[in-house]
């Protein structure tokens, strides 16, 4: 089978220096057909002027003022070519240097929309995919670990850009309840930097989680796991809490 052209999304605003590395990371990537497209939604930190400098290497480059981070990413999936899409955050970066050719040959053949690897923080906690039965608990897939089919996306996006932190779960759950099939890719795909947005364990991120949760399914199947979403954020909370006295 021909091998899959795969687009590396990456959406950023004043990312500073880490954003290099996730570029490094992908310019570094052997054996495989892809194309890199990057959203800045107007950095004052240095990194659009940094970006023009490279231009080169991008397929494509937009800079200018966004909505948002979901808006950015359904900007930089307009602009993408590729059969498959992953989105790398600017504090992200592919755990090697053949993550797209050994990724490559499965897209190639899988008649999947999403194919999920793991993800591993730079604390050491490792997100593989487990399945989607989880998928009214919580969000079920690490972004930074997933390719999705660009089509797929397209027929059944947008990302929601009123959405801050939970935008990939409610397209996850769109693409799961419309019979789209996740699955698995045994790949360590990214390493991610701790305390971005999705990690920062804040209420906002809990409270979206139960606003997408609300969307897609009954309310009478969500309390239980709005309540999970309460004590979880409430446990994070406390342990940020012990941790700061640990250190005081």
């Amino acid at each position: 089978m021909p091998s899959p052209l795969i687009s590396i999304l990456i959406v950023c605003r004043n990312p500073g220096p880490s954003l290099r590395d996730a570029l490094q990371s992908a310019w570094d990537q052997q054996s495989a057909d892809f194309e890199i497209v990057v959203v800045d939604g107007a950095s004052t930190d240095g990194s659009a002027e940094w970006l023009a400098g490279v231009r080169q290497r991008i397929a494509a480059l937009h800079s200018g003022p966004d909505a948002g981070i979901y808006d950015a990413m359904n900007h930089a999936l307009r602009l993408a070519r590729g059969d498959w899409v992953l989105f790398l955050g600017a504090d992200d970066v592919l755990a090697s240097a053949d993550v797209l050719a050994h990724a490559a040959p499965e897209l190639a053949v899988t008649s999947a929309s999403v194919l999920v690897g793991e993800a591993r923080y730079t604390d050491g906690r490792r997100y593989p995919f487990t399945g989607t039965r989880t998928a009214i608990r919580r969000n079920f897939v690490h972004h930074q670990a997933a390719f999705y089919r660009r089509a797929a996306l397209i027929d059944f996006g947008p990302f929601d850009a009123s959405l801050q932190i939970m935008g990939d779960y409610d397209i996850n759950l769109r693409l799961l309840l419309a019979g789209a099939r996740f699955d698995s890719l045994p790949l360590l795909v990214a390493v991610c930097g701790t305390g971005g947005a999705s990690d920062a364990g804040g209420w906002i991120g809990y409270r979206e989680e139960i606003r997408v949760r609300h969307r897609h399914f009954p309310v009478a199947r969500c309390l239980l796991w709005d309540c999970a979403s309460i004590a979880r954020c409430l446990r994070k909370r406390s342990i940020r809490a012990l941790r700061r006295s640990n250190h005081g």
